[in-house]
């Protein structure tokens, strides 16, 4: 061990750097990974302190066990219904994921994220809150949208940023906003979200309002300042607000472990801030319901904050902009030991006896065939390709309550030129 010249008895000091388990070209290790069995887990009632939580934070609340049978306390017993639209929903996010991936490698948009293996963290949630409540997600929780009915070609116009377009081409594509949703706009800078969602909830909470927060953020954004501002303002007033931390192993290229989830669950944050706190199977639909329902009534009680991790896999590249062969083993995803969220309540519901594979593969063709029918739709309004958003000084409308001398100016030139390009 070398030495230092000032203090020759004193080592010198070294950092420690996290590596991944595995790179590219190595095989597949999922072994450091505990999975307990299903329903093995206890379910606190919701009104207990925040500190009877807290062992939570190291295990993982499951429902769903090899075979599909729902058990354990945190089985939520939903009817089948609500369970058959719950995968409806998530097949649908998986075919628009699908057929939006294909449109961008097709030169009609610039830029898409897929959620692949993520559907549940959305959907099984959304199912689980009131229509009402105001969500605050990050740019792969396009379930959100599909869960409460938002209309499709209004989602793809949006990713075209075409005459249809809501957000008037103001927008990077995924980057959705609907306030009637109850879907705040998604931002590119991460984590800003945590706070605003924090707010939003505590401003709620202000005006004698029912409605609650749930806002989502990555393994990696844990990292940043906005978390942690977050989760104090949130502890201290005990804000009415789910703050949700999709854990899908990956931020862009970087690991769980550059952001301290070698250290420690995400999950556990929560005991160092004096919250309740759960750690999720993100790949089970009723798991990741019940956890969100457990929250939200806890919410709603006056009893503050829940920070949830939906431990999950982010199957395939962070965007359309990265390739994961580079910084991880090929077909990771396939061998992620929690599996696929919508095969596991597939089987789940066949073992209940409520669905078959007909029924599901005639399910699978409606819904890509209401895609299908969407995207025709809205590619009539444009694509980046044939027609992209082109009513320029439209930009300084919407902004400013009122428009500086300025800016009108250069409205007034941008009018100008437009009306001289299509003369």
């Amino acid at each position: 061990m070398s030495e230092t010249p000032e203090r020759p008895n004193r080592p010198a000091l070294s950092l420690h750097v996290p590596e991944p388990e595995a790179r590219p070209g190595d095989a597949v290790d999922f072994s450091h990974i505990v999975v307990p069995p299903a329903g093995s887990v206890r379910r606190p009632d919701p009104h207990a302190a925040s500190s009877e939580t807290h062992d939570l934070v190291t295990t993982l609340v499951r429902v769903l066990d090899e075979e599909g049978k729902a058990v354990g306390p945190w089985d939520p017993k939903l009817d089948p219904d609500t369970l058959r639209r719950i995968l409806r929903d998530m097949m649908m996010v998986r075919v628009f994921d699908d057929r939006m991936y294909r449109a961008q490698r097709q030169g009609k948009t610039s830029f898409y994220m897929k959620s692949t293996g993520e559907e549940a963290v959305a959907v099984a949630a959304t199912h689980a809150l009131d229509r009402d409540d105001m969500t605050f997600p990050t740019y792969r929780q396009q379930g959100i949208l599909v869960a409460r009915g938002y209309p499709l070609v209004q989602m793809m116009c949006q990713v075209y940023s075409n005459r249809g377009d809501p957000l008037k081409g103001r927008q990077l594509p995924i980057m959705y906003a609907s306030k009637d949703a109850g879907f705040f706009s998604i931002s590119g800078n991460l984590a800003t979200q945590y706070p605003q969602a924090v707010g939003w909830a505590m401003g709620s909470a202000i005006a004698g309002d029912s409605r609650i927060a749930s806002a989502y953020i990555g393994d990696g954004s844990t990292a940043e300042g906005d978390f942690h501002a977050a989760c104090t303002f949130a502890g201290v007033y005990r804000a009415p607000v789910i703050l949700n931390v999709v854990n899908n192993q990956w931020a862009i290229s970087t690991f769980s472990g550059i952001a301290g989830g070698n250290l420690t669950t995400f999950a556990a944050r929560a005991v160092g801030y004096g919250i309740a706190g759960l750690r999720v199977d993100g790949n089970d639909a009723l798991a990741v319901y019940a956890a969100t329902q457990w929250a939200a009534d806890r919410a709603r009680s006056n009893l503050g904050p829940t920070i949830i991790e939906l431990f999950t896999y982010r199957v395939e590249g962070h965007s359309t902009s990265d390739d994961p062969s580079v910084y991880r083993p090929q077909n990771a995803g396939a061998a992620w030991p929690l599996g696929d969220p919508i095969e596991r309540l597939k089987r789940h519901l066949v073992t209940l006896g409520e669905w078959d594979e007909a029924r599901h593969q005639a399910q699978l063709d409606a819904l890509d065939s209401e895609v299908r029918a969407a995207q025709k739709e809205a590619e009539r309004l444009g694509t980046l390709q044939s027609d992209p958003y082109q009513d320029i000084p439209s930009m300084f409308e919407e902004v400013f309550a009122e428009l500086p001398w300025h800016l009108k100016e250069q409205q007034a030139q941008a009018v100008a030129e437009g009306e001289a390009k299509r003369a």
